[in-house]
């Protein structure tokens, strides 16, 4: 009888393993849309890569996703995202995630937006990325309720409790995330005063110091001598829109006129909108958004709910008071009776008695925007800021400029 020794001594090879080791300094960025990056990334990605990280872009493909990539000279990878709840589609994107990871092999990701957030969280938490910082811009889950706002609190749940660190953007909305249950004191930072990142205050002073005013207003349909009351953002009812739109209707000043930037999202604002005739000026979203700061004499922000408002920044890096309301994230923007007014929430009388009182003294007016422009130089420069966001991407055990939330 033979023997098969073959059969005896044959060694089985397994299939090499995939290398999931990650690449140091590697760390991947994710915003739901290209937007975000373009207006809330600004600086980070590139002082980043300039201190040596490798640096990667990942949001939904768009024109401004393209061209805040090439502005912060990274690499981006399109990943469709929607920012609605869409489970077909979600459970694509987290597919794709997976694979971007298993790709990349980052030692670290910085998501934000919701929606980029909770795939781009699970996804690193599921391939165990070492730093899963999770950027905390707003709570969606306000001004909702019914089912949907327990989704909502399920999902930010989820995100927070998938990332190694959470990073809110103003004081009081981590105060808002611990009155919901949300917090945890464990893995939670703040930065400063707020903001996740911070206003290039000289280069926005230097934009809209290149326009001629007169010659903006005169091509916005405004007059040299109007006082203009701007408005930035969605023309949404959670922007607080109509609170303006009803303020405006009860003025009896012709001088004082409404400039909004921004694009309408409800067919019945932009109706209320066009009831205001010549009293109101309407440009569609424009990434010179600096450039049109010169028209403006206060910027005016009812917001219901906010993050942090980037936008207050902008306007006081060109010594502009702002008028915004006593919301999560807006009330972190302005020191009342300082570098701007504060109102509550829907009070349309001391919101019209706000723009009576900056457009009859031009003093306060001017005392209100230089101090609002000083804070913006002191507590809001992006290096601090971003040097805060990399002690946390490095896991540094005594940071000198991020500081944790106990949560008492």
């Amino acid at each position: 009888m033979t023997t098969n020794t073959d059969a005896r001594t044959r060694t089985t090879v397994s299939p090499a393993a995939p290398d999931t080791t990650p690449v140091p300094g590697r760390v991947i960025y994710g915003v739901t849309i290209g937007g975000s990056a373009f207006s809330l990334l600004r600086g980070q990605l590139a002082w980043l890569r300039e201190r040596g990280w490798d640096v990667r872009l990942v949001s939904s493909p768009d024109d401004d996703a393209y061209i805040a990539a090439e502005r912060e000279g990274v690499r981006f990878y399109q990943l469709p995202m929607t920012r609605s709840i869409t489970p077909i589609q979600d459970a694509i994107a987290l597919r794709r995630w997976l694979k971007l990871i298993d790709k990349l092999k980052p030692a670290a990701v910085n998501v934000g937006t919701p929606k980029a957030g909770l795939l781009g969280g699970v996804a690193a938490w599921l391939r165990r990325v070492p730093r899963r910082l999770y950027v905390v811009r707003g709570l969606r889950i306000e001004g909702t309720r019914g089912p949907l706002s327990w989704l909502l609190w399920l999902t930010e749940w989820a995100t927070m409790r998938v990332a190694t660190d959470v990073l809110f953007v103003s004081p009081s909305l981590a105060l808002e995330a611990q009155r919901r249950g949300l917090l945890d004191a464990r893995k939670s930072w703040a930065i400063g005063s707020g903001s996740s990142n911070g206003v290039l205050a000289h280069q926005v002073a230097a934009r809209a110091g290149e326009v001629n005013r007169v010659e903006l207003r005169e091509r916005l349909g405004l007059g040299a001598d109007d006082f203009v009351v701007g408005f930035v953002g969605r023309i949404t009812y959670d922007k607080g829109v109509d609170q303006i739109i009803d303020a405006f209707s009860r003025l009896t000043d012709p001088r004082i006129r409404l400039l909004c930037i921004g694009e309408p999202e409800n067919p019945e604002l932009a109706a209320q909108i066009d009831v205001l005739g010549d009293r109101v000026s309407v440009v569609g979203w424009t990434n010179d958004l600096w450039g049109h700061l010169s028209a403006m004499d206060v910027l005016c922000l009812p917001t219901l709910r906010e993050g942090f408002p980037n936008v207050v920044l902008e306007a006081s890096s060109v010594g502009m008071p702002t008028i915004t309301t006593c919301a999560t994230g807006a009330i972190d923007s302005v020191v009342d009776g300082e570098t701007g007014l504060l109102f509550d929430v829907g009070d349309t009388e001391t919101l019209l008695r706000h723009i009576h009182t900056l457009a009859a003294d031009d003093e306060l007016r001017e005392r209100m925007g230089a101090a609002a422009r000083q804070r913006v130089l002191t507590e809001f420069q992006p290096e601090r800021i971003w040097s805060g966001v990399e002690e946390i991407l490095q896991g540094v055990d005594e940071p000198q400029i991020a500081h944790r939330i106990t949560g008492k």
